[in-house]
This record gives structure tokens, C-alpha cells and sequence, in this order.
């Protein structure tokens, strides 16, 4: 699997778009700024759901009004780190694609899209649903924790990328 990996990047590398990233100079900076501020935006949104959820910041706010006040931004930050970041692969596919660190950071970043979603999904029907005592208070807990760490890790992994040598 990882020679075939291999042999997508290095097509890659040679199509079009991909040499064109690569020399126009201005492009990699512009991308990068984009995708640093939608990081920005979902680890800051994200980080005030999570808090809100552990008691931390605005508890007389109900979790579904800082959600519904976060969540939008934080799906449309990460449909633009979507894109940006394809650009950035595409313009370095090699650096990325072959890169155990990008690996670690796309299967993080599957996990906690999955508990956003599995948190933002019941707040639709019962804006009261994980204010409740009991079991689903500590699940939102477990949920809110994990995607602190999730996410900061995800921050590490992301920046790891330039460190770490590819396979």
C-alpha cells in the first residue's frame, strides 16, 4: 500500500496544479495563513463548547446556545482547512501523503468530527439534551474532554508534519 501511496504523490507532484503550487511563491504562504486562521476558528469554538460542557466558561449559558453560537463556524472553518489543506498536499504531496504524522493527524481528525457531530446531532431535537444529569452529562463530559486532547494533539501533529521524515 505504501508504494502505491508513493506512486500517487509522485503523479501528483508532476501534474499541473501541483507545479504550479509549487512555483508560484506567494500561493503556499496565502494557503497557509487561511488554514492557520480556520484552526484558529475551530479549535477556539471548539474549546469554548468543551469548557461550557465541563463548567468552565459561560455556565449560566445552556450547551445548546454556545453550541448553536459555535458549531456553524466550526463546520464551515473546517469545510475551508478541507480545502486548504487538499492545496497544501497537492503542492507538496510527498511531504504529507507519505508523512506518518499527516496519517496520525487525518485519523485524529476523523474521530473528532465524529464526536462533533455526535454531539451537535441530539441538541436538533432537545436543546436540553446533554444539560441533563445522569449519564448523558457524563458522556457530553467524556465527549468534551477527548476532543480537548483530540484537538490539541491534532495542533502537534499538524506542525510534527515539517519535522518528521516521510516513509
Amino acid at each position: 500500500m505504501l508504494s502505491n501511496l508513493r506512486i500517487f504523490a509522485d503523479w501528483l507532484a508532476r501534474t499541473a496544479l501541483s507545479e504550479t503550487i509549487q512555483n508560484v511563491s506567494w500561493i503556499i504562504p496565502a494557503v497557509q495563513t487561511v488554514h492557520i486562521v480556520c484552526v484558529a476558528i475551530v479549535i477556539g469554538g471548539t474549546f469554548l463548547v468543551s469548557l461550557r460542557i465541563l463548567g468552565v466558561f459561560a455556565p449560566s449559558e445552556t450547551i445548546a446556545a454556545l453550541a448553536n453560537r459555535f458549531l456553524s463556524w466550526i463546520w464551515y472553518a473546517l469545510i475551508l482547512l478541507l480545502v486548504t489543506g487538499s492545496l497544501l498536499i497537492i503542492g507538496e504531496p510527498g511531504r504529507s501523503l507519505l508523512n506518518p504524522a499527516f496519517a496520525l493527524k487525518m485519523a485524529m481528525l476523523v474521530v473528532v468530527a465524529g464526536l462533533t457531530v455526535l454531539l451537535q446531532r441530539p441538541l436538533a431535537t432537545d436543546a436540553g439534551f446533554w444539560d441533563v444529569t445522569g449519564g448523558r452529562r457524563l458522556t457530553a463530559k467524556a465527549i468534551a474532554v477527548l476532543s480537548l486532547v483530540l484537538w490539541s494533539c491534532i495542533v502537534f501533529a499538524g506542525r510534527w508534519i515539517a519535522y518528521v521524515t516521510a516513509y
